[in-house]
């Protein structure tokens, strides 16, 4: 998979009102922190409209968020492929709204598992299109590819949003 392109910085709404001008994060500030991150939380959307969340362990890769799941998201993002992760950080902020996409070769569940697997001392690999530990539990696989992001630092300072070019 490519990676993702830098994304425009800008000032985002605020409370209903354009943020003041003043300095904007870079996107590898938000960068960084969903490598670091230990648990991510998504949102999807049910078939009836209502909202989904829960947390998950996943990676930040190059190409997006590499997440698995074995919830009610699973159903969520075959019909309504829109989702939202955030970190668990209030006061260092960072939310991206995107879609997610299932992954089920092996080429490319590779990367992930590499990753993952370090990360959380709990090793998966790619077995018949999912993901999978050494006991045969797991489930499907996606990647989320961000159209925007939100970030703001400690006190809200520096509120920045950034738009990812189409892919």
């Amino acid at each position: 998979m490519p990676p993702l392109s830098v994304p425009e910085s800008s000032a985002p709404l605020m409370f209903g009102a354009p943020a003041p001008p003043g300095d904007l994060l870079p996107w590898e500030w938000a960068e960084q922190r969903l490598q670091e991150a230990r648990n991510y939380w998504i949102a999807t959307t049910r078939p009836d409209g209502s909202p989904h969340t829960r947390p998950v362990w996943g990676v930040w890769l190059a190409d997006g968020f590499w997440f698995s799941t074995g919830s009610l998201a699973i159903a969520n993002l075959k019909v309504n492929p829109a989702i939202t992760i955030h970190l668990e950080d209030g006061d260092e902020v960072v939310i991206a709204e995107g879609r997610a996409e299932r992954a089920t070769s092996t080429a490319s569940l590779e990367p992930m598992c590499e990753a993952y697997g370090p990360k959380y001392d709990y090793p998966i690999r790619p077995v018949d299109g999912e993901v999978r530990d050494s006991s045969g539990v797991g489930g499907p696989a996606y990647r989320f590819i961000p159209a925007r992001g939100f970030g703001w630092d400690a006190g809200m300072a520096c509120p920045t949003r950034w738009l990812f070019p189409p892919t």
